[in-house]
């Protein structure tokens, strides 16, 4: 590995939310992980489809971003997703990472 240059190594004890849904259309199985690493942002993993991302509130503005994060066509299941987000996810303050 003498060729890397090692940009961080970080254990951290987190925690972590699996939660399973379903909306008239769709069943959803999602693990939330809870970190101080990337700014505060929680990680976000579709347990069905192995797709994640960092979310934070103010993402879920962007409906365009959670259809393309988690490849969903359908308007009103990028919609049921927002809803369900705006309540799992905490409001946290911009953290700077790299102090």
């Amino acid at each position: 590995m003498d060729f890397f240059d090692k940009l961080y190594d970080e254990h951290e004890k987190v925690r972590v939310r699996f939660v399973g849904f379903a909306t008239e259309q769709t069943r959803y199985d999602f693990g939330i992980v809870y970190t101080d690493m990337f700014f505060g942002k929680p990680l976000v993993i579709c347990m069905q489809t192995g797709r994640s991302t960092l979310l934070d509130p103010k993402d879920l503005d962007d409906i365009e971003y959670i259809q393309s994060a988690f490849r969903i066509k359908d308007l009103q299941q990028a919609k049921d997703l927002v809803e369900f987000f705006s309540e799992a996810l905490p409001e946290t303050p911009f953290q700077t990472q790299y102090e």
